[in-house]
C-alpha cells in the first residue's frame, strides 16, 4: 500500500459460488469455455488476466431488483458475465458439450450478448465486446 491509500475498491478479486460437485463444474468450464482452472481456482495464464481482456472490455458491478427476470430462475441470486472473444464459437462449444444455450441473443453498440445455463443450473451471460466502442455524448 502507498501513503495515498484510501481503502477504495480497485477491482473484482474473485467470484466464488457453491456447487454440489465443484471439480466437475470446474472441469466443465475448463473444457467448454477454456478457463484455465487450478485446484483452488483460476488466476494464471489467459483466464482473468487484465492483459487478456480485449479492447473495449471492462468489468461491471451492478445490482438488480429482487424481482428481475434477467437472471432467469428467480432463485438465482447472482449472474456471472464472462467476456468471450467469439460469442458464436463460445455458444457452439456449450451446445457441443451438451450444455443449455438460451436461444435469445442481443446485439448493442457495446457488444453482443448470449446466455447459457451451466451444469449446476446457473445462468451465465457471455459478452463479446465490440471492436470499437460508440462515441459518448458526454
Amino acid at each position: 500500500m502507498t501513503d495515498k491509500s484510501t481503502g477504495k475498491v480497485l477491482g473484482v478479486g474473485g467470484v466464488f459460488f457453491r456447487s454440489h460437485d465443484p471439480g466437475k463444474l470446474a472441469n466443465w468450464y475448463r473444457e467448454t469455455l477454456g478457463l484455465e482452472i487450478e485446484a483452488w481456482g483460476s488466476t494464471h495464464g489467459t483466464s482473468f488476466s487484465p492483459d487478456a481482456m480485449p479492447a473495449n472490455a471492462f468489468t461491471v458491478w451492478s445490482t438488480f431488483a429482487a424481482d428481475t427476470e434477467y437472471f432467469g430462475d428467480p432463485q438465482q441470486a447472482f449472474m456471472i458475465n464472462l467476456v468471450v472473444d467469439d460469442l458464436n464459437a463460445a455458444l457452439a462449444n456449450v451446445r457441443a458439450a451438451g450444455g443449455e444455450v438460451i436461444p435469445e441473443k442481443e446485439e448493442h453498440d457495446f457488444g453482443r450478448f448470449g446466455w447459457i445455463v451451466d451444469p449446476d443450473g446457473n445462468r451465465v451471460e457471455l459478452w463479446e465486446p465490440p471492436e470499437k466502442m460508440p462515441e459518448s455524448d458526454e
